[in-house]
């Protein structure tokens, strides 16, 4: 069963939706926030691992699009907003420690140092409004819900103690439909591009779409759709887990950094 969830306030600006969340006048999901506006999945770890993660993005591009990269020591994310500080601006994040999730906070202020590094990298959530546009879409936002995450066995290239499998997210489509995804999902490369697998989950290691993983949410599947994965951010997360470094901190899933950047800039063509 699906539980409906209340979709956030949408706010006119990113501006006025990260003072919200640095204001703790919002803690949830972030998808229909600030609609037109890049949103980002952040990753951020002690500058000793940056150049190691740093090349397992460049190599990673499908699950880990990078969008920008802090300076060390530095909250800002000037390319991104000039006004973002990252450790007051996500409605959510998870501390983790030796690779396991420890704790769910509200700001970091408390836990920053001048050795952490950002790494922010590109969002679903921005090809969503794509589809939505082409009047595709998007059933876990119609729905209220957080989208399904799942562990596959498609392994990422690793750089030093960073690896893993990909992590993805579904969106179920007819077969004309799951076409016309492909083509419109593939004009954003910045943020996922076009799917990576559409059919029998099992092909890539999937067991059950109902196993969803990372605090989404089961969606309907009807009788005469398929299945669409696409690659996910929280694979950036699920790599550096697997390197058990003593500590690192990464959004909790669905609660992103809200950028000033524009959907319409990602797109190629």
């Amino acid at each position: 069963m699906c539980a409906s969830r209340a979709f956030p306030p949408p706010f006119s600006t990113p501006a006025d939706a990260r003072a919200a969340i640095r204001a703790a006048d919002y803690a949830g999901p972030t998808s229909a926030m600030a609609r037109g506006h890049v949103q980002a999945n952040i990753v951020i770890l002690p500058r000793e691992h940056a150049a190691d993660f740093l090349r397992f993005c460049q190599l990673n591009p499908k699950p880990c699009p990078l969008l920008e990269m802090g300076e060390p020591g530095s909250p800002a994310l000037p390319g991104l907003g000039a006004d973002i500080d990252m450790r007051t601006d996500l409605s959510a994040y998870d501390l983790i420690e030796n690779g396991q999730h420890v704790a769910t906070v509200s700001d970091i202020r408390e836990y920053w140092s001048q050795d952490l590094v950002t790494f922010a990298m590109g969002c679903s959530f921005s090809f969503e409004e794509a589809l939505d546009e082409a009047g595709l879409g998007v059933r876990h936002n119609e729905l209220g819900l957080v989208g399904p995450m799942y562990t596959t066995n498609i392994p990422t290239r690793p750089v030093g103690a960073f690896g893993g499998p990909h992590i993805v997210t579904m969106r179920p489509y007819t077969p004309a439909k799951a076409i016309r995804a492909i083509q419109i999902t593939g004009r954003f490369p910045g943020v996922h591009g076009a799917p990576i697998h559409f059919g029998d989950p099992a092909a890539i290691g999937i067991e059950s779409l109902d196993a969803v993983e990372y605090g989404g949410d089961q969606v309907p599947i009807h009788a005469d759709e398929v299945p669409v994965f696409w690659a996910c951010g929280v694979t950036s997360r699920r790599a550096v887990e697997s390197a058990k470094l003593p500590f690192f901190i990464a959004h909790k899933p669905a609660h992103m950094l809200i950028t000033d950047r524009r959907n319409a800039e990602m797109a190629v063509f």
